[in-house]
């Protein structure tokens, strides 16, 4: 008999089947160990012990497996085929010894890339010893990040009140995105003009647009033009120019597919295509590898999806040729199959790129729905058009010059001629416009030619854009830091710990993100550096290979690091204070229209203003507090808040009426008078919408809520979405679903819409009758040791500890948190009075006072009471 342990109970149920009755096919649940969320847990004198505990969850699995191996010959562990993987088997191995059941078993390592017969059966003949190298680079991994975070955040709680936590990885991320902000707030738009000519050329057939190249015998770059005269002077020279031209080139040119998805790739292409955030595509991707039922067995559809790989096996990418032949035909084949090498830094390529396991099962002959049939189709037409021909251009320059050749004008052209892999997949949006095509006239050289009209047309620089969770990953990996298995839970960090705000798909950084990362650029700015971090992960790839011990990477980190901790560990507050007014001086002193000195106070100008630190964040004081309490937020102006009326957006364009930006006492929110009604409609500004990002059109969408989404295929009712009080919400008769974030209530299809109404009703989130099963159980509580677990509630998933109840914050999925951070909230939700209170006891009279008595004679004392040695207080 063979005991196999697996991570996930699907998977396991899959392989049972595909192995029969001489294995016992068992789940791990993912990680069986890790480090308790307190002090003392990595200990770097004791040469990085670390200390591991197993959680509630995990000790009824580890009893399962254990019993099964009493009447086992081998222990076979396949869990997933990376680090994360090794290290899940290391700790299962760790903990079946201390249980004393592995004693004359056969211990045996498989991995396997996709979860298909042939894989399974070609793993379980190829069996190996765990690999230790790869197991000490998740230690290492784990140790820095661990050291960083109970280092760092406490530090950052002790002198930035307010600042939640940092991360190895994290930090770097927010510094990105708080640098970009900084891009953005100090760029100052250029204006600039462009000048373009339609051309009438001897002997051409029609006319065609050049653009000026060459203006005073100078070559014309984006900002030569820089202003409007210029522009006309320009425009009347080349009006009244006489041209010839003066070189046609014609010349092939090919554009390749790219590889098959990386697990980055695949993240950044489904936010651009589908709208996905990395944990949504990590999501649906996951099911896609456990598979779906196909023929009375499950099958995995996609290989394995973590994974910095670019390269298919030689059977998949024979495959994907022959359906490129059958679907396309045989000129649509290259004559040589495609191989892919990767340039990111720090790839390793240990594992193929994501594909299709069966490129025959094409989208739409397998039974998927929603998000899974959307993601599956982008993997499978990617990988398939990965081994399709590269598609063909013809691409033309005519230049024309003036007699004195002061002047020159240039036309381009780009004509397709052979659509390749175009003709199934091209990379970014798919509403986006096909390349753009112009076909140029045929002429000659020496023919003469006059510009028939001329246009000149002003432009203004624009500032760069922020980071998308697509261009974010991107930029990640390009710096080599932290690794694309994590990007997705590093971001939703962020957003939990409310240091940046989700609006329009886009990262903007909440203040007291800015506040966070100035700290740690003035205190600890090596731990953010890019290049610093990226190097980090080079010595983790090279523990990885062997190449590096890790104990000597983490005690060259640990001597520098733990030195910086100890020389601000006297920092007064003050002098936090006074740095960061220095650092952050464009957000706390931004310019005053009547050009006066933003740092003197507004309401007493006696009083500086100043950065100051409460427990809920950072803002502008006075400093003739408390004489004055003038205080603002942080990067706001000095000038009163929005007054009722004055915030006109503009009409609608269905009633006419007039929709105004209120701010009232709940904050910011839309009013719109309604003809023969006596209250106005309004409208709320969805959490994390920035009132001042919202204009016209976005007002419009807030104020016509609720959104019919369609009607019902089963009882043709209609379906709603719109924002209620509990957050974003699909509707459906009295059955109401959360939605992700507001954006999805304008986004969200009747598919989508059904399936969740479904899902809600099918899963009425466990009221009444017997108690509900927690979601997940993440262990006991650091300080009593009760049991913390993730449930299901009416408005959303929660954490319980006791009679603690803490809503999950946005954005964090019940699957995603730690027991670090329920303590967290759980302390937090404490803090605001949110657990049960204990009644007070009742306040006995006070007897009636009697007359003094005789004092009498003095007794010895009596030995203390073991209560009383321990410090506890006797009751009167």
């Amino acid at each position: 008999m063979h005991v196999v342990v697996v991570e996930s109970p699907a998977k396991a149920k899959t392989i049972n089947k595909y192995l029969g009755s001489d294995y016992i096919v068992l789940a791990s649940f993912g990680h069986v160990r890790d480090l308790p969320a307190k002090d003392g847990s990595v200990r770097p004198d004791d040469d990085f012990a670390m200390e591991w505990s197993i959680d509630a969850k995990s000790q009824p699995r580890i009893k399962a497996i254990a019993d099964a191996l009493k009447d086992a010959d081998t222990l076979i562990l396949a869990t997933d085929p990376d680090r994360e993987g090794e290290a899940i088997s290391w700790h299962l191995l760790e903990a079946l010894q201390k249980r004393r059941v592995l004693k004359d078993k056969l211990i045996q390592r498989v991995a396997f890339n996709s979860i298909t017969k042939r894989s399974v059966s070609e793993a379980m003949s190829q069996p190996r010893e765990l690999d230790m190298e790869l197991v000490e680079a998740y230690l290492a991994r784990r140790a820095l990040d661990y050291l960083v975070g109970f280092t760092l955040s406490p530090v950052l709680w002790r002198k930035l009140p307010g600042a939640r936590s940092a991360g190895r990885v994290q930090s770097v991320a927010l510094r990105l995105i708080t640098e970009r902000e900084g891009e953005i707030e100090r760029f100052v738009s250029e204006e600039y003009w462009s000048l373009d000519a339609m051309v009438k050329a001897e002997g051409a057939s029609d006319l065609f647009k050049a653009r000026l190249s060459r203006y005073l015998d100078k070559k014309v770059t984006k900002m030569t033009i820089g202003d409007e005269a210029t522009a006309r002077a320009a425009e009347s020279a080349v009006k009244a120019a006489a041209f010839t031209v003066s070189s046609v080139e014609a010349k092939p040119a090919k554009r390749h597919p790219s590889p098959p998805f990386t697990t980055s790739t695949l993240q950044q292409e489904a936010s651009r295509k589908l709208g996905f955030d990395a944990a949504r595509t990590m999501r649906t991707a996951q099911r896609l590898y456990e598979g779906v039922e196909i023929g009375g067995e499950t099958t995995g559809l996609i290989t394995y999806m973590r994974t910095d790989g670019v390269s298919m096996d030689g059977g998949a990418v024979a495959e994907a040729r022959g359906v490129v032949k059958n679907e396309y035909g045989a000129d649509f084949v290259p004559e040589k199959p495609r191989f892919y090498s990767s340039k990111a830094k720090n790839a390793q390529e240990a594992h193929e790129a994501i594909r299709p396991t069966s490129f025959s099962r094409m989208p739409g002959s397998v039974r998927l729905e929603g998000d899974q049939a959307r993601l599956y189709e982008l993997i499978w037409k990617r990988a398939v058009a990965s081994q399709m021909e590269s598609a063909r251009f013809n691409r033309s320059t005519i230049d024309l010059e003036s007699a004195d050749k002061s002047l020159a004008l240039r036309a381009t052209g780009q004509v397709q001629t052979f659509a390749g892999f175009l003709a199934l997949y091209q990379e970014g949006r798919d509403d986006e416009e096909a390349e753009g095509e112009s076909r140029l006239p045929q002429v000659n050289e020496g023919a003469a030619a006059t510009a028939d009209k001329v246009m000149a047309e002003q432009h203004f620089t624009s500032p760069p854009p922020r980071f998308t969770e697509a261009t974010l990953v991107k930029k990640l990996e390009e710096l080599g830091i932290g690794r694309p298995s994590t990007y997705a839970s590093t971001l939703s960090v962020l957003r939990d710990r409310g240091y940046v705000r989700m609006n329009d798909k886009r990262f903007f950084p909440e203040d007291k993100g800015r506040v966070v990362i100035s700290f740690l650029e003035s205190f600890f700015r090596r731990y953010v550096e890019y290049d610093f971090t990226a190097s980090l992960e080079d010595q983790l790839d090279k523990v990885s290979s062997g190449e590096l011990d890790w104990k000597t990477v983490l005690r060259d980190f640990w001597k520098d690091f733990s030195a910086s901790v100890e020389d601000i560990a006297d920092l007064r507050i003050g002098e936090v204070i006074d740095k960061m007014n220095v650092e952050l001086a464009p957000l706390i002193y931004p310019p005053r229209e009547d050009g006066s000195d933003p740092k003197i106070c507004p309401s007493c100008n006696v009083g500086e203003l100043s950065l100051r630190l409460g427990k809920h964040g950072a803002f502008v004081g006075c400093s003739n507090y408390p004489d004055c309490k003038f205080t603002r937020p942080l990067g706001a102006s000095d000038t009163p808040a929005l007054a009722a009326g004055d915030g006109a957006l503009g009409e609608h364009p269905k009633t006419g009426e007039t929709i105004y930006l209120k701010d009232g006492r709940f904050g910011p929110y839309l009013e719109m008078a309604m003809e023969g009604e006596e209250k106005p409609k309004r409208g709320s500004i969805p959490k994390g919408w920035n009132p001042a990002d919202v204009d016209l059109d976005k007002a419009v969408m807030l104020i016509d809520l609720p959104r019919e989404v369609g009607k019902h295929p089963e009882d043709g009712e209609p379906i709603e979405a719109g924002i209620g009080r509990y957050g974003p919400f699909v509707k459906h008769a009295k059955t109401y679903a959360n939605l992700a974030s507001a954006e999805e209530v304008f986004e969200v299809g009747l598919n989508r819409a059904v399936d969740l109404i479904a899902e809600k009703r099918a899963n009425p989130r466990g009221r009444g009758g017997a108690a509900a099963k927690p979601l997940r159980e993440l262990g006991k509580h650091p300080e009593d040791g009760e049991a913390i677990n993730v449930m299901s509630g009416r408005y959303g998933p929660y954490v319980k500890h006791g009679k603690t109840n803490a809503t999950l914050p946005k954005g964090l999925e019940p699957e995603q948190i730690t027991l670090e951070r329920a303590v967290e909230l759980i302390a937090e939700k404490a803090g605001k009075g949110g657990g049960a209170k204990k009644k007070a006891p009742a306040k006995k009279k006070a007897p009636a006072k009697k007359p003094a008595a005789k004092k009498p004679a003095a007794k010895k004392a009596a030995p203390k009471k073991a209560g009383a040695a321990s410090g506890k207080k006797a009751s009167t």
